[in-house]
């Protein structure tokens, strides 16, 4: 893995999440947030928003199905690593997580969870050797546990975490960390 991530996330288990410019200007002058995920963005400015934050010395990490203008096609991966300093990608996409991995990017293979279908595409990852998998929604502690029982790869848990106890639930549950766009959080 490129980052140190894993330190990273030990010493704060919160990761902020941006969706516009204005989370991204918060989380710059965050002392506490050391990881981000970037969740907008386009071909045109995606290299600057993760230049902004690489020189505020935290982790970027960018959801690769979320960036306008890339392909849903391997190369969107490669784009990512050659024209941005990026530390890794999130990605619902099996491809795209094989394909960091190559590069030797941190991946994070993101899992909406809504029912059972949700549990079995779990079981059928373990081929594929991400470094993290994201959980969504992250509000459901019964199914959290569940999950890092049954996966060898550490968990976060993200989506609709909106306090506190939002948080400490998911940790007690066993995620590594939690991810949210809810920027009140990010100081805890």
């Amino acid at each position: 893995m490129k980052c140190n991530l894993v330190g990273a996330l030990a010493d704060n288990p919160i990761i902020a999440a941006i969706k516009d410019d204005k989370g991204l200007k918060k989380c710059l002058i965050c002392d506490n947030v050391q990881v981000v995920f970037v969740l907008y963005g386009d071909i045109c400015n995606i290299a600057d928003i993760v230049c902004q934050i690489k020189q505020a010395g935290k982790i970027a990490i960018v959801h690769a199905d979320l960036i306008t203008g890339l392909a849903n096609k391997e190369v969107a991966v490669d784009y990512l690593k050659q024209v941005t300093d990026a530390d890794g990608i999130i990605s619902t996409r099996q491809s795209f997580i094989r394909r960091a991995k190559e590069l030797g990017m941190c991946a994070i293979l993101r899992v909406f969870v809504f029912d059972s279908l949700g549990l079995e595409t779990l079981k059928k990852t373990a081929g594929i050797h991400p470094d993290y998998i994201d959980i969504l929604p992250g509000t459901m502690p019964k199914t959290l546990r569940k999950i890092c029982g049954m996966v060898p790869v550490p968990i976060l848990a993200g989506g609709l975490i909106e306090d506190k106890e939002d948080v400490m639930a998911a940790l007690d549950a066993g995620a590594t960390a939690i991810s949210t766009t809810n920027q009140s959080i990010w100081d805890l």
